[in-house]
């Protein structure tokens, strides 16, 4: 029990050095524009847009991959909202002075990241039936998840465990299909 004592105490100290560190960029104008822009397409708008998007390129092709991104976000939803429930970990910014809070956030607790469980989820759809989306779609999904630890919203732990989960949710929807 000592080594895993140890152990977690190394991963919190690592988590909040983490988060500090990337919430220093929040201080300068520039960046912290950029990543409130980021995180609110996030939001839900740059998914929507490229769902939309897929069907007016690509037509009624798109509705299977369309309704394959809608039905793994509201797993998605589902998923995250529990989770918060269950561990209701506080923000960076409500625990920590020195963290900046870069945005009003969608809820109230930390754990799982939804933004980043969403972007990941959607993405690995996407790509799945569209992957010349690949490139933008990852650059997307890495930008949304530093977004929410550079805006004080989150620890990296709750963008890793957002992912992780955003990724289990779309490939066990693939392999269902």
């Amino acid at each position: 029990m000592p080594r895993l004592d140890a152990a977690l105490r190394s991963l919190r100290s690592w988590d909040l050095r983490a988060c500090e560190s990337l919430n220093r960029a929040a201080r300068y104008r520039v960046p912290l524009a950029f990543f409130r822009a980021v995180s609110w397409l996030g939001d839900g708008l740059f998914w929507y847009s490229l769902m939309l998007g897929l069907l007016l390129a690509h037509g009624a092709d798109a509705a299977l991959a369309v309704l394959h991104m809608v039905v793994a976000g509201l797993a998605c939803t589902l998923v995250y909202r529990a989770l918060k429930r269950g561990t209701l970990r506080p923000r960076p910014y409500e625990v920590h002075a020195h963290i900046a809070a870069g945005a009003v956030p969608l809820d109230r607790f930390s754990f799982p990241s939804g933004h980043t469980l969403h972007a990941v989820a959607f993405s690995i759809v996407a790509c799945a039936y569209f992957p010349y989306l690949a490139p933008v779609l990852a650059a997307a999904t890495v930008l949304t998840a530093l977004s929410r630890v550079v805006l004080g919203l989150h620890y990296p732990s709750d963008v890793i465990a957002g992912a992780g989960l955003g990724a289990a949710i779309a490939l066990a929807s693939l392999n269902l299909g």
